[in-house]
């Protein structure tokens, strides 16, 4: 019903999201009047505003064109090396042969797509071969693909890695530290010869029970029940995936907002005040932040139950009770993997610790091997994305694996 309520809202404002797109073009030429008044700016900055919060966001592209490597202006290809039902290895290979490490950052499936990470893969990609996780928006896989679960996940990091033949570095965001380090483990107790060299975890919920945080009580505060019975919807008709269980995206992105709902009103009305003053640069750097965070895909609801279950509610992997295709897993088999873990002081999603917690849990790991960096004055976003990132933590990771290269 969720799913209906929204679709129908959704084909209600596009006559008005149309009219406003309409308006937008009208006082975007040069020979508007709407151009060279207050009151003409004014209308055109609301219709802007209007227009974007009716309308619908598509998955974004990457837009990765070129890399400066070696000092030169290298052309970039995106390239589907092995395509699954719900996830694409997607490769950003470069015109030329490079003797460079292999990294395979694992980007969350938790509502957003995996061009959230493009500042993460702009910075590796002038100095590694990069390959990332492009997760495919559940509502668009047909039923006869089948469910995704929680062990599914971990399947397609193993199947990623054997691809990758061992010779590879992975970088997990957020959410995927779980399963890559369920992965890790499996790997290892398989003796497989295809382990990652080292794996860097960056704001991942490894242990919520440190530091809980608005997201780890959200979690906790209902029964599994609640979860299924309240916020799981059918995919309607319409779509590829027509009938598919999910956890829609818009929910998700609800969530998202509410946490911090004024600091995204005061950057609506600062983004106003920039559109009648003409304040073009800061404008842009709204929208193309807002077209991504608010560009959001649903999750497969297998798979966010098994999530809410085993991460957030049990805690499974810190209580050394998870277990893979009903086998409890020993993380201490894991000896060969060089580990990174990446915080951020005022992370206000994944608390302080509970990235770091995996050190203790992965036991077997030499401890000469093992590294943990807090990134002062960076939230949850900053541990992978901005200035900040650029400067400080993506160079500690680039010498990382460098080091276990």
């Amino acid at each position: 019903m969720l799913y209906q309520m929204h679709q129908s809202y959704m084909t209600a404002v596009s006559p008005l999201n149309a009219w406003m797109q309409q308006m937008q073009q009208f006082s975007e030429q040069p020979w508007s009047p709407l151009n060279y008044s207050f009151a003409g700016k004014t209308i055109a900055a609301t219709a802007e505003v209007i227009e974007r919060f009716t309308g619908v966001y598509g998955k974004p592209r990457f837009n990765i064109e070129y890399a400066n490597i070696d000092g030169n202006k290298i052309a970039i290809k995106e390239v589907v090396v092995i395509d699954k039902p719900y996830c694409k290895l997607l490769n950003f290979q470069r015109n030329g042969q490079y003797s460079q490490p292999k990294v395979l950052i694992i980007a969350p499936l938790s509502g957003h797509y995996s061009t959230l990470l493009r500042g993460t893969v702009e910075h590796f990609i002038e100095d590694h071969d990069v390959y990332i996780t492009d997760w495919v928006n559940a509502r668009d896989v047909p039923l006869s693909a089948g469910s995704f679960s929680f062990d599914d996940y971990v399947d397609t990091i193993i199947e990623f890695s054997q691809y990758l033949a061992g010779d590879f570095h992975i970088i997990a965001v957020c959410q995927p530290t779980v399963p890559t380090i369920v992965a890790a483990t499996v790997m290892a107790e398989n003796n497989a010869s295809y382990q990652p060299k080292s794996m860097s975890l960056l704001g991942g919920p490894v242990d919520t029970r440190i530091s809980p945080t608005e997201v780890n009580d959200y979690a906790i505060s209902k029964e599994l029940e609640w979860f299924e019975k309240n916020v799981i919807c059918t995919v309607p008709n319409g779509y590829l995936g027509e009938g598919q269980r999910v956890y829609p995206g818009f929910i998700q992105l609800s969530g998202f907002l509410s946490m911090n709902m004024d600091s995204h009103i005061n950057k609506h009305f600062t983004f106003y005040g920039d559109l009648i003053k003409g304040d073009g640069d800061n404008a842009e750097n709204h929208r193309q932040f807002y077209n991504e965070y608010l560009a959001v895909m649903d999750l497969p609801a297998q798979y966010y139950i098994d999530t809410i279950k085993h991460v957030f509610i049990e805690h499974q992997l810190p209580k050394g009770e998870m277990t893979y295709q009903g086998k409890l897993i020993d993380t201490s088999a894991v000896t060969q993997v060089a580990l990174m873990t990446i915080e951020g002081e005022k992370d206000d999603i994944t608390g302080a610790g509970q990235t770091q917690a995996a050190h203790q849990i992965l036991s077997g790991i030499p401890e000469q091997m093992k590294q943990h960096y807090l990134q002062p004055e960076v939230g949850h976003y900053g541990v992978f994305n901005g200035r900040r990132f650029r400067q400080e933590v993506g160079p500690r990771i680039k010498q990382f694996i460098a080091e276990f290269d």
